[in-house]
């Protein structure tokens, strides 16, 4: 079995004699996407910084392709590439001569493999424009190459779409997916925007209060809650609504002229029969599925987000 890419052992961090971090354990795999959330002050960002080398870990050890950060630190970190924040560009240099001059702090980065990131973030055509006329999302991939010029084998995105509009924020998941899954990259991405990691990340950790509190795939994650909400059209509705609850055993709401109710996923099937068996026209069955907003807020709590 392949050995994950990048293991986070048993890692605290205290300031000032306050736990921030309370030994946190887990392990990302090569070409998966994986999400780390967690309301503001959880400690996601003092967990990236610890990754990415720009905070010493108080106790335990994060293992980069087999290197310890703690005792091997140059060897660990150069298969390492992040972004942390905005990425700082030359507004007034070329795309081109932002990755060159960035590409001079790093043996061995010859000009094919810039061609070569520019093709994979789609800039190859504007690379001889000025950054400062570059959209928000261009800049964004353009830190992406830059953050990927020497090959890392974990790019860890801090807020990777912050700012940026639905096209730009749907143009960097399509990139994020590619690197993945073309490049074999383990990608590490901190946002907020549920609604993109549920679309974006093959797994999600949830950190809390300094704690992983939960890491499941994002499929198994949004289906495993066993009750459904139903919105049933049906007539006549009111001898509809008492044979629902009949069969659910609590109430049904009506709502716009629809049933609205809870019921166990494997049970749908059998009320609809029901319902025609007895002569009840059913017009349409809406089944709302969990989303990714509302499994984090049952794990983390309503008033856990700031």
């Amino acid at each position: 079995m392949e050995q994950p890419v990048m293991q986070i052992k048993k890692v605290k961090k205290t300031i000032n004699n306050k736990p921030i971090i309370k030994g946190i354990d887990f392990s990302i795999n090569s070409g998966e996407v994986f999400g780390f959330l967690g309301p503001n002050g959880a400690g996601k960002t003092t967990t990236i910084r610890m990754m990415v080398g720009l905070m010493k870990l108080t106790d335990g050890d994060i293992v980069i392709k087999g290197h310890s950060i703690q005792k091997e630190y140059k060897q660990a970190i150069k298969h390492v590439g992040a972004i942390v924040e905005n990425p700082e560009m030359y507004p007034f240099m070329s795309g081109w001569k932002n990755l060159l001059h960035y590409s001079r702090m790093i043996p061995g980065i010859t000009k094919e493999r810039i061609k070569e990131v520019a093709r994979l973030v789609g800039l190859e055509n504007r690379l001889k424009d000025k950054v400062g006329k570059y959209s928000l999302g261009m800049r964004q991939r353009l830190g992406i190459a830059q953050a990927l010029l020497h090959n890392p084998s974990v790019l860890i995105l801090d807020e990777p779409t912050n700012g940026l509009d639905p096209s730009g924020i749907r143009e960097i998941r399509s990139y994020i997916r590619r690197l993945a899954e073309e490049e074999g990259v383990a990608v590490i991405v901190s946002s907020h925007i549920l609604s993109e990691m549920e679309m974006m990340c093959d797994r999600i950790g949830i950190i809390k209060n300094g704690e992983v509190i939960s890491i499941q795939s994002v499929n198994d994650a949004l289906q495993e809650s066993d009750q459904k909400e139903v919105r049933l059209e049906v007539t006549p509705l009111m001898k509809a609504k008492e044979m629902v609850e009949e069969f659910i055993g609590r109430e049904a709401v009506v709502e716009q002229d629809t049933l609205l109710f809870q019921i166990k996923r494997e049970d749908i099937p059998f009320l609809i029969k029901e319902l025609v068996h007895n002569q009840m026209d059913v017009f349409s069955v809406n089944v709302n599925r969990t989303t990714l907003e509302e499994k984090f807020l049952d794990l983390i709590g309503e008033g856990a987000i700031e």
